[in-house]
């Protein structure tokens, strides 16, 4: 029988991993099996408090659990900090569009993140790791505000470590341990391991370093409808009635979140 994807289904809480310390990963067992694409999101249903969307940050390929990567900004994403592991909480979906993996087949694929937005990337990076042998090469240029404001810093040398695999990080801010590179995300930006004429690129992270980074990888060359970016910000309902996600004549949680810049680049204050 079809799975009602409106009706909550119950996930107990297995594993919290602190990343930051504001971020932390919770690693959620279903009571069946789930399934999503890379891109899409659910929402997270917690008794008492409400729900919120949010983008799973696990591989798609895995049904029987999944990974949920969230920052604490606001009432919901505080109550969830503060629960523990055990609690049953209750997941929707999943909705909306996710990224067309097979647009991306036999290219170079360019992804460009901040902050927390590593998040739903690592959803993305986990899926072309699986299948690398269809595409050209990866390569992702994450920015942080600062060494610690760094997600997945066990798993960044790993993945660094695979075939066909490039990975840059930056910080806005250093200090005595960073070794790394200093300066905004866009300053990574050059020099970039790929062919113009067969690349893609996916950004995802706060809205103002979207927007630099989309008007960085435009003046590069890249095509706006090779740009995707993930419109998440304004999310709320998930079902295109609230109203608070809408983008033009689009809305993010039915129409995205994921977008090309050719869908969007005409309309006003898309960034706001």
């Amino acid at each position: 029988m079809k799975r009602n994807i409106y009706q909550p289904l119950e996930a107990r809480v297995e594993e919290i991993i602190a990343e930051t310390p504001t971020i932390k990963t919770f690693v959620l067992k279903p009571k069946f099996d789930f399934s999503f694409q890379t891109g899409q999101f659910i929402e997270l249903t917690v008794p008492g408090a409400g729900e919120a969307p949010f983008t799973p940050s696990s591989d798609p390929g895995v049904k029987d659990k999944i990974d949920v990567t969230i920052m604490k900004v606001g009432r919901v994403t505080s109550y969830i900090h503060a629960i523990k592991e055990g609690m049953v909480l209750g997941i929707r979906g999943p909705f909306g569009q996710g990224y067309p993996l097979d647009k991306f087949k036999n290219k170079d694929v360019l992804i460009v993140g901040g902050g927390v937005g590593l998040a739903p990337l690592r959803s993305l990076l986990l899926s072309l790791f699986s299948d690398i042998d269809n595409y050209n090469k990866v390569v992702l240029r994450y920015g942080a505000r600062t060494p610690v404001d760094i997600v997945y810093k066990d798993a960044l040398p790993q993945w660094q470590k695979k075939k066909k695999v490039d990975i840059l990080t930056t910080v806005d801010v250093g200090d005595a341990t960073w070794k790394g590179h200093v300066g905004l995300v866009t300053t990574i930006l050059k020099d970039l391991p790929v062919d113009l004429k067969k690349a893609v690129s996916i950004v995802c992270g706060p809205p103002i370093m979207m927007k630099f980074v989309t008007l960085k990888l435009l003046d590069l060359g890249f095509k706006p409808v090779d740009i995707y970016l993930s419109m998440e910000k304004s999310m709320s309902c998930g079902l295109g009635k609230c109203g608070h996600c809408r983008i033009g004549r689009y809305y993010a949680c039915k129409d995205g979140p994921v977008f090309t810049f050719e869908q969007l680049k005409d309309i006003r204050d898309i960034w706001d």
